[in-house]
């Protein structure tokens, strides 16, 4: 495993970092958690995130039932707070009292002293900035999180952040938690060179685009009985990518890939970690061997030929945006 600093902050994280996926309930799922945080471990992964919003709270329980054998001081924990977790007007967004209970019940949940980042989920247009960024320092002086982050926030909420921050001499936020991938490119544009200006390292989600970047799903063949895509029908993301120019666009990556004798979801993972703005890629595994795959991206580095090739490829969807 290779490890890079988080924005201009001093914390180290794994180039690969393993999330929980949405669902979880039952002793096979929970199961299922031990065993990829084991491989995790093994595999030197130090990295895990999970949301309060996962499953209404499951997620982090079962994130910090499969943690619980394991040092503190040994991984990098991050949660989140913004969505609804209640049907109250302050059950949910980034203002001081849901982030404060939030942050209390994200601890009780996950069953740790302190929580390592702490993303606000999404921008609440609904509360003063500025009454956020000093709840957020609050909750650092007090011990309960370590450093404040975002997800999914534009350039200017960034900069804008950065700048009350600065102003009034709050500590910075080091994270941004974007959807980045082959497919869902935006963060290039603003996102990628204001962070790294205000010194925010992108933790990004969903590098294999919903798993159709591991080859999976073929043009002109039947959707895998066992795919998310063809048990899944609220998931209108993935479905959004299945259609034939991705289909094929997807195929000729795979042949890139096997130029290079990797698998495309290597090399849509080593592509995600070529940006140096990126600290980590954040995957999601059900299975251990998914670990063991996807852990080998970062030892590859492509070369300026084969980025030619992926762009030249990538040009034929650079005007595709799946629904989110």
């Amino acid at each position: 495993m290779k490890y890079r600093n988080m924005g201009r902050s001093g914390l180290k994280v794994s180039e690969i970092a393993l999330g929980s996926w949405l669902t979880y309930g039952t002793a096979a799922e929970q199961k299922a958690a031990d065993a990829c945080i084991a491989k995790a471990f093994e595999s030197g992964i130090n990295f895990f995130d999970t949301a309060n919003a996962y499953n209404r709270g499951e997620g982090e329980k079962a994130m910090g039932a499969a943690l619980k054998g394991y040092d503190r001081s040994s991984y990098v924990l991050s949660t989140k707070v913004y969505f609804p977790m209640g049907d109250g007007p302050n059950d949910r967004g980034l203002s001081r009292k849901h982030i404060m209970e939030q942050c209390d019940a994200s601890l009780k949940r996950l069953g740790v002293d302190y929580i390592d980042i702490y993303f606000c989920h999404r921008y609440d247009i609904h509360t003063p900035l500025e009454e956020t960024l000093r709840a957020l320092d609050d909750l650092v002086t007090q011990g309960k999180i370590i450093y404040p982050a975002v997800s999914e926030w534009n350039g200017a909420q960034i900069t804008e952040a950065a700048s009350i921050a600065e102003r009034i001499h709050l500590r910075p936020l080091i994270s941004n938690q974007p959807i980045y991938n082959m497919f869902e490119r935006y963060i290039e544009r603003e996102v990628l060179p204001v962070s790294e200006r205000k010194g925010l390292g992108q933790v990004v989600f969903s590098p294999l685009a919903q798993g159709i970047l591991t080859g999976k799903y073929k043009l002109g063949q039947p959707l895998p009985a066992d795919s998310r895509a063809a048990n899944d029908s609220v998931n209108g993301v993935i479905n959004s990518y299945l259609n034939d120019r991705v289909l094929q666009t997807v195929h000729d990556l795979e042949q890139v890939a096997q130029g290079l004798d990797i698998s495309i979801a290597q090399l849509a993972i080593a592509w995600v970690l070529r940006q140096p703005g990126v600290s980590s890629a954040l995957i999601g595994a059900t299975k251990p061997e998914q670990i063991e795959e996807n852990v080998k991206a970062v030892d590859i580095a492509l070369g300026a030929e084969t980025l030619g090739q992926i762009e030249d490829i990538l040009k034929k969807v650079a005007d595709f945006s799946p629904a989110r």
